[in-house]
């Protein structure tokens, strides 16, 4: 395997005397781009600035490409080669070509190549026609591509992305996030993004990192965080939105019974029997017919009544209770078309391989 670009281990950070931050390894490989995700006050911006040499560690050792960042002139110089973008953009009261040529001057860029390297930040954010505007005169959706496109020139070989598209409108934030994807992919940038928005996230890393409390939780690829948490603060957080209490009555062949509020749900897994257990299903994995509803494949089938339904977005969240609680996603046809409302008599089904298991102990 290739050396890490960043690698840290035993880090810690305090603030008045207490520890807010302790991670025990982290890697960052080359070209790679690993979002750390959580609620406000996890750690996520605290880590980032850490990694960024923004601020000091209590304990910690950094390896940058192989090689040790122990002394200050090290750390100085490997603060050279990244660059941070932060969620209000820092521009300078000039316009926007000198506030995208200010590092690359700094840097010691020759004039001609200077320009050269102006110009293709900004046609990939899309703000050549902005070059010659004052940089204050702004809109936030502008000012974040120019600040975007002024670290994109510096070509940096690690850049720190602080929630950069958390104060944007959702048109303008769902444009820009298609653009640094775009910008990540071809440059093949190596990038650590904060964020507390798991769709953010999912669209631009390849590894996840969920922090609580100042430590990383769980991490891997989005997809294997998503569907398989370790724990019930992950599922919560990750929008497995039920999470179910139960205990092993049963198992086999790869399969376990699982006693929940008076049922018994199926599930994939080898538990103890007896085994106190957590059982998480995320509503896009569950599926509502009228009840009684038609023959189903899937190992559990309920009947349940609605107790509420909520919009979210292009979809609604119908909340049953069938002994337990559940939840799904309908669309809007799907709601008309079942004559959905609180009350309504409902089956909701779903396959074992959908339902997560969590072990307690």
């Amino acid at each position: 395997m290739s050396v890490p670009v960043l690698e840290v281990t035993g880090l810690t950070v305090l603030r008045g005397g207490v520890q807010v931050l302790e991670i025990p390894s982290l890697e960052l490989q080359s070209g790679a781009v690993l979002a750390l995700i959580g609620p406000n006050g996890s750690g996520k911006t605290t880590l980032l600035k850490t990694l960024a040499s923004l601020q000091e560690p209590a304990t910690g050792s950094f390896q940058f490409q192989g090689r040790p960042l122990a002394s200050r002139p090290e750390r100085e110089a490997y603060r050279k080669r990244v660059t941070m973008v932060f969620q209000e953009p820092l521009l300078f009261d000039t316009t926007v070509a000198r506030n995208l040529e200010a590092g690359l001057k700094l840097h010691g860029v020759p004039g001609p190549e200077r320009q050269l390297r102006v110009l293709a930040a900004a046609r990939t954010f899309g703000i050549e026609p902005l070059l010659e505007r004052q940089a204050r005169k702004l809109s936030g959706g502008e000012a974040q591509r120019a600040s975007l496109a002024r670290a994109f020139v510096l070509e940096p070989e690690i850049l720190f992305l602080d929630e950069p598209f958390s104060a944007l409108d959702p048109p303008t934030r769902e444009a820009l996030l298609d653009d640094l994807g775009a910008a990540l992919r071809r440059t093949r940038t190596t990038a650590v993004l904060a964020t507390h928005d798991q769709v953010e996230a999912l669209q631009l890393a390849d590894r996840l990192a969920v922090m609580h409390l100042g430590r990383i939780v769980q991490s891997g690829p989005g997809e294997e965080v998503v569907n398989h948490p370790v724990n019930e603060f992950v599922a919560e957080f990750v929008g497995m939105e039920v999470v179910l209490p139960g205990r092993v009555t049963a198992t086999g062949m790869g399969l376990c019974r699982v006693a929940v509020a008076g049922q018994v749900l199926e599930a994939v897994g080898s538990p103890a029997m007896g085994e106190a257990v957590l059982l998480g299903i995320r509503p896009e994995h569950v599926t509502l017919a009228v009840h009684p509803g038609p023959a189903t494949s899937a190992r559990n089938c309920f009947p349940g009544t609605v107790t509420r339904i909520v919009p979210r977005g292009p979809f609604f969240k119908v909340e049953l209770d069938c002994g337990f609680w559940v939840a799904a996603f309908v669309t809007p046809r799907s709601l008309e078309e079942l004559a959905l409302a609180p009350g309504s008599a409902v089956s909701a089904s779903f396959k074992a391989t959908a339902l997560h298991l969590i072990r307690t102990h």
